[in-house]
């Protein structure tokens, strides 16, 4: 185990430049989809048809899988205070043999670090109202959503996926928690990977967050974790991306704005209706992206059918 770490500049500027809330306010208005008329709740998936998902399909060049999903975690530590409850309920004893059966028992807090998940479009309000103006207090009860739940993508989703893989972009091992990603490192990014966000991608932010912790030990990564700036935003909503993600949770921790903890979630779930993927494993992909020499793969998700939910534990697949 780990202290929180301390800021230290591996090249990237730390989490500023820090924003008031009411600027904050503006750049989220400015990045709004919506306006009070009629939205569609799928929000930035909306637009996805069978002619994207051929495309995607035609990503790969090899034909290699690598999962993207941590592993189900029943230990606590400083980077999971509920542990996932894993057991079993029968070891072949309870049911007439033959055959014997063995099952067990999973049950999961999965909003938080110490799960691959995906996040949907309801599982984020800023002051009171959801993607589209909803108000929270209307959307939810003890059930969960009646708006823009996860079974909005329970198809799944295939998509084109670009890794923006920064450690290796400045030949470092991670970039330290507390580190924000601008707009500029995502466009060096671009030209040094050799790839271009483009429209309907995926765009999985590498910040080296498994490499850390394999090498230092786990910290608490609501107190400090790279991720990106609010200025990053406004590029991947020209780019018009349907899903962002990372190995963290895309938010640069501490927040740089003043009284709004996840800038990014707000920013993308409730102004643009772009669904999270948090808590991704990317060391083996970024080898693997790196001996090609190629930064862009399918990449397949698929949620669980959970009528009203907020999300869904996943286990994302590039194909590379």
């Amino acid at each position: 185990m780990t202290d929180t770490p301390t800021h230290e500049d591996h090249g990237l500027r730390l989490n500023g430049p820090a924003l008031t809330e009411d600027e904050f306010h503006a750049e989220f208005l400015r990045l709004r989809r919506w306006s009070g008329s009629e939205t569609d709740q799928r929000g930035t998936l909306a637009g996805l048809t069978d002619q994207h998902r051929l495309a995607a399909l035609a990503t790969p060049r090899i034909g290699r899988a690598v999962s993207l999903s941590m592993p189900i975690n029943r230990y606590s530590g400083p980077d999971n205070s509920k542990p996932a409850l894993h057991h079993m309920v029968d070891l072949g004893d309870v049911e007439a043999p033959e055959p014997s059966a063995h099952k067990d028992f999973i049950g999961l807090d999965y909003h938080g670090k110490a799960t691959t998940h995906l996040d949907a479009v309801c599982h984020i309000g800023y002051q009171g109202e959801l993607f589209g103006g909803v108000k929270s207090r209307d959307a939810f009860t003890s059930l969960g959503s009646s708006w823009a739940a996860v079974t909005n993508m329970s198809a799944g989703l295939l998509l084109r996926g670009v890794l923006i893989d920064l450690p290796a972009v400045r030949s470092i091992p991670w970039l330290e928690p507390g580190t924000a990603v601008h707009a500029s490192d995502l466009l060096e990014a671009e030209q040094f990977l050799g790839l271009q966000i483009r429209e309907h991608d995926a765009v999985l932010l590498r910040s080296g967050h498994g490499a850390r912790k394999s090498s230092l030990g786990p910290w608490n990564s609501d107190d400090a974790s790279a991720g990106l700036h609010v200025d990053a935003m406004p590029l991947l909503a020209e780019r018009g991306i349907a899903l962002l993600g990372g190995d963290g949770d895309s938010d640069v921790r501490p927040s740089p704005v003043a009284g709004v903890h996840s800038p990014i979630h707000a920013m993308a779930l409730t102004a643009l209706g772009m669904p999270l993927l948090d808590n991704l494993t990317l060391e083996e992909l970024s080898v693997e992206c790196a001996a090609l020499g190629r930064y862009e793969f399918l990449l397949a998700v698929a949620p669980l059918v959970i009528p009203r939910g907020t999300g869904s534990p996943v286990n994302p697949i590039a194909v590379l």
